[in-house]
């Protein structure tokens, strides 16, 4: 087990990352681009190995602007095959990003020289074990993880960002034609936020893996859209589930001695499946008890109108009759019976010895349900 020290920069360097991501999330998923992440964050090896090309370093600061202009690349090759109606986006995506990350291994294997080490385990996987040994230096000495103030800069960036754009990102989101009508140019709005995704991927991938990138990316922003239709609370929702994720993966990781970034994205896919299943008003089981709620109502409602209809006819007695009523619904006396019940409770139907009979709240459901104009009694 770590030591302190270690398991609080781990926490750092995994929440900065998870703030930087989250709070770009929602505009991706809402705009129906979330896999876009995923192209990104495969392509950085073709960015970072033609900025080594260049510079022959490396240390060099260019390859991650190398690696995020790779990105930019890829959001632009998609966006002119989407543009040409041949091909809809998913497959503009699957096409793209495996072309780019295949050249980009390819000029790896041939052009960089055996002797130079890029490690590719680190570039394809992640390590923020490594990461946090990756300390700012103040006055010679050691701070804080560098990926940790990087990440924690993006996601000031990042949020300065969306607070000084945030009608015209919210409206080229929503609505791109009036966006344009408005003059918001959302072709450059879109740009602006896909830069926002490149340099925020660049700086988390290194850290904590591509797969976990593309976790905390969109994750946490659809486990908050099942929460909300207010775009301001998906985002803060989103950057809470991705900030609770992390800690809870990190913590699990550490006490189990597993991967960390795997471990952080598995209890994000656990915090979705949890609110897919409980949340209001989107989650399956709080829409099945809805669901429940409405057929029982309908039941309830049926049997009204079945009493209203009869009411004051030679056949009222016998449809209304307690040991004959499944017979005419051609319901199981179980089911009746759980649906007179209710009926009872909510106060439109009283029993007698031999019947049932319609009360007043009962015959007004009933007429309403048929559109009959309810008479005022005095």
């Amino acid at each position: 087990m770590p030591e302190m020290s270690t398991q609080v920069e781990l926490l750092l360097l995994m929440a900065s990352a998870a703030c930087a991501c989250a709070v770009l999330g929602p505009f991706l998923v809402l705009r129906r681009v979330a896999l876009i992440t995923d192209a990104i964050s495969h392509v950085l090896l073709f960015g970072i190995v033609i900025a080594y090309l260049i510079f022959k370093d490396v240390d060099s600061p260019w390859l991650f602007f190398g690696a995020a202009a790779s990105g930019l690349l890829t959001v632009a090759l998609v966006e002119a095959l989407q543009k040409s109606r041949f091909v809809k986006s998913d497959a503009a995506i699957g096409l793209v990003f495996p072309t780019l990350f295949a050249l980009g291994a390819l000029l790896l294997t041939l052009c960089v020289p055996k002797t130079t080490h890029l490690d590719v385990d680190q570039v394809l996987l992640g390590s923020p074990e490594f990461g946090v040994q990756d300390l700012f230096l103040w006055n010679g000495q050691p701070v804080i993880a560098k990926g940790t103030l990087i990440l924690t800069g993006l996601f000031v960036l990042n949020l300065s960002v969306i607070l000084l754009c945030y009608k015209e990102l919210k409206l080229s989101t929503f609505d791109p034609a009036l966006a344009t009508v408005f003059g918001f140019a959302p072709v450059l709005l879109h740009y602006l936020l896909m830069s926002l995704v490149s340099f925020s991927a660049v700086a988390a991938f290194n850290a904590v893996g591509p797969i976990t990138v593309v976790a905390l990316f969109v994750v946490p922003a659809a486990s908050a859209y099942l929460l909300s239709d207010r775009l301001s609370i998906v985002i803060l929702l989103s950057v809470v589930f991705a900030l609770v994720g992390s800690y809870a993966g990190v913590w699990l990781a550490l006490k189990f001695d597993t991967n960390i970034g795997g471990t952080v994205a598995t209890v994000l896919g656990v915090l979705f499946g949890l609110v897919w299943l409980f949340a209001p008003p989107r989650g399956l089981l709080w829409q099945a008890l809805q669901h429940w709620k409405k057929r029982a109502r309908f039941h309830e409602l049926l049997l009204a109108i079945h009493l209203f209809q009869h009411e004051g006819t030679p056949t009222e007695a016998d449809e209304s009759a307690l040991d004959g009523l499944h017979r005419h619904f051609h319901w199981p006396p179980d089911v009746l019976k759980k649906v007179m019940n209710r009926a009872i409770l909510r106060g439109w139907v009283v029993t007698t010895p031999e019947r049932l009979v319609l009360t007043a709240s009962g015959r007004i459901a009933a007429q309403t349900a048929f559109r009959i104009p309810v008479k005022q009694t005095e």
